[in-house]
């Protein structure tokens, strides 16, 4: 017996033989002499358990077809393979192109794209694989890059369910945090205007391979079918949401009037303010999506 098993839903590998076992990771790493890249923030994740937990917190079933980025050595692509109708994974190092072409040669689900995610037409992957309809998004995202990567897939409008993703654990708090608090900012304000945040899992450094030097999580974001809030001007509300939280020390007022881009009067913005009933003093930090959107159309009513 190989470990493999054919059956009508595709390929499945004896858990045992799966990458998820730390033992079959370092075996890997060690045949290809691969070495771990700072820049690219690579740390492979080796618990079966957390694997598990993002496949079924994503929802995947074999209707879908999933967007991986960052599939490293395939460790998460054997998982989503079984589960997922068609899965693309978008892999930045070319060291690893011949690695997953060895992990995944028994899935003929899966297609491997050597490329930056950054510069990918995502809305053209989801065309040609997925017929345009909405897919999925699972990764193991590279922390310094986490930001970008999640609003990038945002702001381009690419036809969405849910991204499931592994981020630093702070990074999962600010997405779900509310007003009034430190954790509290425009990414905040970003994700929950696009999608509804879950933190489904705390992962500890030792479920990885290198360890990483700072918690991890695993968060949902599910896509709105429909914006929380209305408002006239969606990217002046972001440059607003920007300019309010750049300086978190000055007020909503100061905020505004220092940002280079926005060019209102200290007076006009005193005036939206105000006709919100909100204090001269009042803080960025303070605000509501919804109140954010009410300002932006204030201002730009002006």
């Amino acid at each position: 017996m190989d470990g493999k098993n054919r059956t009508q839903e595709g390929v499945k590998i004896a858990d045992g033989e799966k990458l998820g076992n730390p033992k079959n990771t370092i075996e890997v790493i060690q045949k290809y002499g691969f070495a771990f890249q700072k820049k690219f923030g690579q740390n492979f994740l080796i618990d079966p358990h957390v694997l598990e937990k993002i496949i079924a917190s994503a929802g995947v079933t074999k209707d879908d077809m999933v967007l991986e980025i960052g599939p490293g050595i395939g460790t998460m692509t054997q998982y989503l393979a079984e589960s997922a109708g068609r899965v693309v994974a978008v892999e930045i190092d070319n060291n690893l192109i011949p690695i997953l072409q060895e992990t995944l040669k028994d899935y003929d689900n899966v297609t491997v794209i050597h490329n930056d995610i950054l510069k990918v037409d995502i809305a053209e992957l989801a065309e040609k694989y997925n017929g345009g309809r909405p897919i999925k998004v699972v990764a193991n995202l590279p922390y310094y890059i986490t930001t970008p990567i999640i609003m990038g897939l945002f702001e381009s409008h690419v036809p969405i369910d849910n991204i499931t993703v592994m981020v630093q654990k702070e990074v999962a708090d600010r997405m779900q945090e509310g007003p009034g608090s430190k954790n509290y900012g425009a990414l905040s304000l970003a994700v929950q205007y696009y999608a509804e945040p879950y933190i489904v899992a705390n992962v500890p450094p030792n479920c990885f391979i290198p360890r990483p030097s700072v918690g991890s999580a695993v968060i949902r974001l599910t896509r709105h079918k429909d914006a929380p809030v209305q408002t006239k001007d969606e990217q002046m509300m972001f440059r607003l949401i920007r300019a309010s939280f750049n300086q978190r020390r000055k007020t909503l007022q100061n905020g505004l009037n220092n940002a280079s881009d926005l060019h209102f009067t200290k007076e006009q913005i005193a005036s939206a303010i105000e006709s919100m009933g909100l204090p001269p003093a009042v803080r960025g930090e303070t605000l509501t999506l919804e109140q954010f959107a009410k300002l932006t159309d204030l201002l730009v009513e002006l």
